[in-house]
C-alpha cells in the first residue's frame, strides 16, 4: 500500500459523501486510476464495489487475494474464476443491497469497458446507471500532500529521461529505438509504467514507429511521462538536429514566449480560456497561429493526461484553475511541416504562483 491508511479511508468517506448527496446507492469501480486513487495499489481487472454506507469490497482473480491483501487496506476480499462470477458477484451485491441507481465511471481508460456496461444494464434492468466520472474527479482534481510528493519524485525521473534524450538523439535512430532507450533508463530509476512518444514527423501524439527515422537537419520531438507509486509528471522538449530552417528556430522562440506567458497567467481564480486568450494572441502576433493547436493545458497524476482536459473537453477551458492542481503546460505543439514544436513542463498551482517539478 503506497500511503498511510487513514489517507484512503478519508477519500473513501468523501466519495461515499457525494454518492449519498446524488442519491446513488453504490458504485462499481472499474477504471485503474479511480482503482488505485481508492486502494492504494495498482491492480489489473480491477472491480472495487463502494456502498454509500459502509464498507468497500473487492473482487481479484483466484489466487490473487492474499497479494492484493499485502498491498491495500481493503478488508473485504473476494475471488473470482471468470467473467460469469464476476458479473454474478457485482448483480448480488446490487441486489442484496436493493440499490436502484448504482454509478460507473463513463470512461475510456484502461479495464473501464464498453462491454461490462452493456452486460451489466442487460442483467439489471431495473437499475439506472450513473456517470460518476465527475464525482470522482471532484476528489481527484485537487492533490493531498502525499499525491504532491509522489508527482515531485516523478518529476525527477522525467527529468532525468528527458537529459538522456539530448544525449541519445543522433540521425539515423529510429523511434522506436530512441523511445525504448528512454523507457529502460525510465523503469531503471523506478518508474513502473512510463510512458515515452518520440515523432520525427509532424504529429500531435506520436507512439513511436519502428520506420520513422531521426534525419539529418530534422526536428524531433520527445514527450516523457514518468510515474513514481501511480504517480505521473509530464513534459515535453523538441530537438533540433544539425541545421535547420530559420523558421523552425522562430518557431521554438515564440513557442517558449507562450510558455512564459501560460506561467504567468496560470492562477487560481482564472479561467483556463482567459489565459488560452493570451496564448493565442503571442502566436497571432507573430504570425503562426495557423500552426496554433488549441487547449493549453491539462492535469496530471494518476494518468499522464486528466482533467481538466482543455485539449481534449471544450467544456474543461471554462473551468477556473484552482489551488492544489498539477498541470501540464503548454501542452499542444505548433504543428510545422518539419515537425511538432512542443515545450512542456509540469506544475502545482500554489496561489498565485505555479512550483514547476519537470
Amino acid at each position: 500500500m503506497r500511503g498511510p491508511k487513514d489517507m484512503f479511508e478519508r477519500r473513501l468517506r468523501k466519495f461515499q459523501e457525494l454518492l449519498r448527496k446524488n442519491n446513488i446507492g453504490g458504485a462499481v469501480i472499474r477504471a485503474l486510476s479511480t482503482f488505485t486513487y481508492f486502494t492504494g495499489t495498482r491492480w489489473l481487472r480491477p472491480s472495487l464495489l463502494i456502498p454509500a454506507e459502509g464498507e468497500p469490497m473487492v473482487f481479484v482473480v483466484e489466487g490473487e487475494a492474499e497479494e492484493f491483501k499485502r498491498r491495500s487496506w481493503i478488508e473485504d476480499v473476494q475471488e473470482y474464476q471468470d467473467a460469469e462470477s464476476l458479473m454474478g458477484g457485482v448483480v448480488s451485491w446490487i441486489r442484496g443491497n436493493g440499490y436502484k441507481r448504482v454509478g460507473l465511471e463513463f470512461s475510456v481508460e484502461r479495464d473501464a469497458y464498453l462491454l461490462f456496461l452493456k452486460v451489466f444494464q442487460r442483467l439489471n434492468p431495473e437499475v439506472e446507471v450513473v456517470d460518476i466520472l465527475d464525482l470522482t474527479f471532484q476528489l481527484r482534481m485537487i492533490k493531498d500532500p502525499g499525491e504532491l510528493d509522489n508527482i515531485k519524485k516523478a518529476g525527477k525521473i522525467a527529468k532525468k529521461g528527458m537529459d538522456f534524450a539530448s544525449e541519445l538523439i543522433a540521425p539515423g535512430l529510429s523511434e522506436l529505438q530512441i523511445a525504448s532507450e528512454i523507457s529502460h533508463l525510465l523503469m531503471k530509476e523506478g518508474s513502473e509504467d512510463p510512458k515515452v512518444y518520440v515523432s520525427t514527423t509532424p504529429r500531435v501524439h506520436a507512439e513511436p514507429f519502428r520506420d520513422a527515422y531521426v534525419k539529418d537537419n530534422g526536428v524531433v520531438t520527445v514527450v516523457i511521462g514518468a510515474d513514481y507509486n501511480n504517480y505521473y509528471a509530464n513534459m515535453a522538449r523538441t530537438f533540433l538536429v544539425g541545421e535547420v530552417k530559420n523558421e523552425v528556430k522562430r518557431a521554438m522562440e515564440v513557442k517558449k514566449l507562450a510558455y512564459d506567458v501560460a506561467i504567468k497567467s496560470t492562477k487560481p481564480g482564472i479561467t483556463f480560456s482567459a489565459v488560452e486568450k493570451k496564448i493565442y494572441e503571442v502566436y497571432r502576433h507573430e504570425r503562426l497561429d495557423d500552426y496554433y493547436v488549441k487547449g493549453y493545458t491539462h492535469g496530471v497524476g494518476l494518468l499522464i493526461e486528466e482533467p481538466p482536459i482543455t485539449t481534449i473537453v471544450v467544456g474543461h477551458r471554462f473551468w477556473k484553475i484552482e489551488e492544489g492542481m498539477v498541470l501540464a503546460i503548454v501542452h499542444p505543439p505548433l504543428m510545422l511541416p518539419e515537425g511538432a514544436i512542443k515545450h512542456e513542463d509540469t506544475f502545482i498551482v500554489r496561489g498565485d504562483n505555479l512550483e514547476k517539478i519537470t
